[in-house]
């Protein structure tokens, strides 16, 4: 039998809308959360039971170093106008042969929050600038 490694977590790729998105250096806070509801009835013993009850979606923060491109400072600018434009967002891992292997769909994705980091004269690091994904859902596909 093949020996199956870990998949890597600095190889990935982005697709915006079915688009490929580069740059990205990081993507943080894929994150699904069901709530708990305890729940006893008077005529049980004297545990309760636990029931599934809201399921939450985490933001999702997406971060790369800063160019030319002015498409996620729109996308966020565009919310702030008041029209909030939904995305599919997707985070697809790949293999040490660039095979694609594992796949995360961000639902009807929207930026809720826009950042650029901390500009020092003294530094060498690279800017970065970073978007923050409200959604409503996250979704292993593959």
């Amino acid at each position: 039998m093949a020996r199956r490694d870990p998949l890597r977590n600095f190889r990935f790729r982005l697709e915006i809308d079915g688009v490929q998105a580069s740059g990205f250096s990081e993507v943080s806070g894929l994150e699904v959360t069901t709530e708990i509801i305890e729940y006893r009835a008077g005529n049980e013993p004297t545990h309760v039971r636990k029931i599934p009850g809201l399921t939450k979606y985490g933001n999702v923060t997406l971060k790369r170093g800063i160019t030319e491109s002015m498409e996620l400072h729109d996308w966020h600018r565009r919310i702030i106008d008041g029209a909030v434009e939904r995305k599919s967002v997707v985070v697809v891992i790949v293999d040490e042969e660039g095979q694609d292997k594992a796949r995360f769909e961000i639902v009807e994705a929207w930026p809720c929050r826009y950042e650029v980091t901390d500009l020092d004269g003294k530094g060498n690091d690279v800017a970065i600038e970073a978007i923050e994904l409200c959604n409503e859902g996250i979704v292993r596909v593959t």
